[in-house]
């Protein structure tokens, strides 16, 4: 089984994603964890390394080189923004495809309570990522992370706490799994 969970910052995209992972015994990579280490072995913090992502296309290209590498052997859970778009292109067709979206405000508040941070500087921080991401995605691939038309289910994480939403994703599963 092949399933992505992409969406923006502070949506949820990586709790539920572990938790999947755990409940149908799959592998769970996410694109986020590889940019962060990436980020690290250059010695930069986030948003200096989106900079200079946008200037390096090699830096997406080989996050998600990474990520249909690994599809390719399935029983998977892909987390990341590209994720369902780089295996689509890739002739890999996943069982599952989805997308957790939340008001700005709601995942400014998410990112200030993990990162310790004020909410204005989340929502700073977030704003600058996002810009950064939608042009490097645009200019390397011509993919529009606002077109939602790919995604098997799209979920407003704002309306269920985590219990919620796993629900229903694991809802999702069990019924594909008929």
């Amino acid at each position: 089984m092949i399933i992505t969970i992409g969406g923006l910052p502070g949506t949820g995209t990586t709790t539920i994603a572990k938790l999947i992972a755990e409940k149908y015994n799959l592998k769970h990579v996410c694109a986020g964890f590889i940019f962060r280490e990436m980020a690290k072995e250059m010695g930069m913090d986030l948003q200096e390394f989106s900079k200079y992502a946008e200037e390096h296309k090699e830096v997406d290209e080989e996050i998600d080189r990474r990520h249909v590498e690994i599809a390719k052997k399935g029983n998977v859970v892909l987390e990341g923004r590209l994720a369902a778009w780089m295996l689509l292109r890739n002739g890999i067709t996943p069982d599952l495809t989805i997308w957790f979206k939340a008001p700005l405000e709601v995942r400014a508040e998410r990112i200030s309570q993990r990162e310790s941070i004020s909410k204005e500087e989340a929502l700073k921080k977030m704003l600058e990522r996002e810009k950064s991401e939608k042009k490097r995605y645009k200019e390397i691939y011509n993919i529009d992370l606002d077109d939602l038309s790919i995604y098997d289910l799209v979920i407003d994480t704002s309306k269920w706490d985590i219990e919620g939403v796993f629900n229903i994703v694991s809802s999702a599963i069990d019924s594909l799994k008929k």
